[in-house]
């Protein structure tokens, strides 16, 4: 009669062990949206994120002076992005300045009306959708690039329009392999990627190296758009030390058209797409 509290025991030994390793499984990666449709690879230097890069923190349109940069080792932390129906749906879907992040999404059927391939280099020879971009982004990426090779920084294309369909393809195959929070952490769902506003591209150096990753940020390519895109309206989408503002994170190459006169102020302000849209906002709301 002693044999049934020992047995009782033993199980619930073996279900605390189970539940312990469970929680190492599956550890948070800090990679995010891959723009490159790869997935994403694992760093092995200390402290590197994983690539491509990008992801993370909560959207929002929080002070630039109140946001931190989130810690390496932190995991991702649950934002709007994993609940699709608190999502909202953006009016302004054609225009320049338009917000798409986890927080704005795209109609469903949006599809740019006047895509175009602009006459740029890109890594592929392939005329596929994702050289395309809307009219007006593909003739300011025609002179940006053209005034690159100018100054002896030539770049080339990776990644520029994503249809809704592609980015739900690619978005479902992420969450059969890895699971839903995981494919949070890499990639965005249907509709809230800014590659399906034609607005969007990504760029590296014309030799192709460090396509989509973070060794990007250290060539001198990178430093030339950091100081130069906004001249032809485009901005450094996801900037650095402002993870917790975009829910990204720091993606050197990742270039949005927003017009020259928005790029110029979101670069001699240091603001994100989300604090320039606030500022919008509070102007609408005060006049």
């Amino acid at each position: 009669m002693y044999k049934r509290p020992a047995l009782l025991i033993l199980i619930l030994a073996t279900v605390t062990l189970s539940a312990c390793s469970l929680e190492n499984i599956n550890p948070s990666s800090q990679s995010g949206e891959s723009a490159a449709e790869q997935l994403p690879i694992q760093s092995t230097s200390s402290g590197a994120a994983a690539k491509p890069s990008s992801s993370g923190g909560s959207a929002g349109s929080t002070p630039a002076s109140t946001a931190k940069p989130p810690v390496a080792e932190d995991k991702p932390q649950k934002t709007p992005e994993q609940k699709p129906d608190a999502v909202k749906t953006v009016a302004n879907a054609a225009s320049v300045t338009v917000l798409v992040n986890k927080n704005n999404r795209l109609p469903e059927d949006y599809s740019p009306s006047d895509l175009i391939y602009p006459d740029i280099k890109f890594t592929f020879q392939e005329k596929v959708e994702k050289r395309m971009m809307a009219r007006i982004a593909a003739d300011a990426i025609e002179q940006l690039f053209a005034a690159a090779i100018e100054d002896g920084e030539p770049l080339a294309g990776v990644s520029a329009y994503r249809s809704h369909a592609r980015q739900k393809t690619l978005f479902e195959s992420y969450v059969k392999r890895d699971g839903l929070e995981k494919a949070l952490t890499y990639s965005a769902y249907p509709g809230t990627s800014e590659h399906e506003t034609g607005l969007a591209i990504d760029v590296t150096g014309a030799d192709g190296k460090c396509s989509a990753t973070d060794c990007f940020g250290d060539t001198s390519e990178a430093r030339w758009l950091a100081d130069h895109a906004h001249e032809y309206g485009f901005i450094i989408r996801y900037p650095k030390g402002k993870e917790v503002i975009t829910g990204y994170k720091y993606e050197p190459w990742h270039l949005r058209y927003v017009g020259v006169v928005a790029a110029t102020a979101i670069y001699k302000q240091q603001l994100t797409l989300e604090e320039y849209d606030g500022v919008l906002e509070a102007s609408n709301i005060a006049g």
